[in-house]
């Protein structure tokens, strides 16, 4: 299987030629996903409406721009007023359902392949309003709110679509969201603003800017906080199973740590051979640090005999537009209220 970060960001001539041979491909892909969504705007294929309001987060490349910290804020900021918040998502063997259960512990969480259906279940468990994770491509359910993600890092990625690129659409199918949050990581903010405003003129939509970064580390077994000065020219392993590792050292490294990689793949499921790395690795460096993502995963197979990692937790500020998205989101709750009343 090709490594995609190999795939898509290589410049070196081996990567380039495999991208050139997949691009009839792409072409198939980008034409169906264009006729795909006209078929829905046209109504010749079903939309269908729940009876809750819903937000949908979604993204235009696969992985990495922050969906589910985005989503997980949003039910949170749904929970502050006093609503009850469902995620609803398709489901990858737990990891991302389990991270949001751990961190928006008020949250209905719901995996299901059928969005329709997950929003519906929510629904007759109590939700007030449910939050679609990594749904802008599902364009069969209906949503009050549609937020489009879009990470800076993206833009320096080739510019096709799936396979011999990470787009899954377009960067015009901006245009079909409501509002646009361009992310960042390892990009400096002057960079992720000249892209916002790029994103913007495209778009025609409003659009806000927000940075994910790590905001503090834990003990993957024993829950104790692990402070942020402890990592200024501490040796690090930093082993990520998420879709852009790399960022993820980077942000690692922004605390003065001396960062060294173990990359593994997107929703990766370890077993004992990975397991082994990690412990006798840890054995040579002060710290593993490890992803939320991963640590879902992690915490019940780590050995107590073995130094524990300590895990990221990784949180949202937001830059700039942050009340242009709690005016979008207040409105899709107040519009329900003005029908009730």
């Amino acid at each position: 299987m090709l490594n995609p970060i190999w795939l898509w960001g290589d410049r070196g001539l081996a990567a380039r030629m495999t991208r050139f041979s997949l691009l009839p491909a792409s072409v198939l892909y980008r034409v169906t996903m264009a006729v795909r969504a006209r078929a829905y705007r046209w109504r010749l294929l079903p939309r269908n409406g729940v009876d809750v309001p819903v937000v949908a987060v979604g993204n235009l490349t696969v992985g990495g721009s922050g969906k589910t910290p985005i989503a997980n804020w949003i039910a949170r900021y749904y929970a502050d007023q006093g609503l009850q918040a469902a995620i609803v998502l398709r489901g990858y063997g737990g990891d991302e359902a389990n991270v949001h259960r751990r961190l928006a512990q008020s949250a209905i969480v719901i995996e299901n392949p059928d969005r329709v259906a997950g929003a519906r279940e929510a629904k007759r468990n109590g939700a007030d309003v449910v939050v679609l994770d990594d749904a802008f491509q599902r364009l069969d359910i209906m949503r009050d709110l549609n937020i489009v993600l879009v990470s800076t890092e993206s833009s320096r990625a080739v510019r096709w679509t799936l396979p011999a690129g990470p787009w899954r659409e377009g960067i015009r199918a901006l245009r079909r969201a409501d509002l646009v949050v361009v992310t960042r990581k390892r990009a400096d903010r002057e960079s992720a603003e000249r892209f916002a405003h790029r994103v913007e003129r495209i778009s025609r939509r409003p659009v806000v800017l927000a940075r994910l970064g790590v905001t503090g580390f834990t003990g993957l077994l024993s829950g104790e906080a692990v402070p942020v000065e402890s990592l200024d020219g501490a040796r690090v392993l930093a082993a990520a199973g998420v879709a852009d590792p790399y960022a993820f050292a980077g942000q690692c490294s922004e605390f003065g740590a001396q960062v060294r990689l173990l990359p593994f793949d997107d929703h990766h499921e370890f077993d004992d051979v990975d397991m082994n790395r990690m412990v006798q690795a840890g054995r040579r460096v002060d710290y593993v640090v490890i992803t939320e993502k991963d640590a879902v995963k992690l915490r019940s197979m780590w050995p107590g005999n073995a130094p524990e990692p300590i895990v990221a937790s990784l949180d949202v500020e937001w830059e700039y537009g942050r009340d242009d998205l709690e005016t979008a989101l207040d409105a899709v709750v107040s519009r329900v209220d003005d029908l009730l009343t």
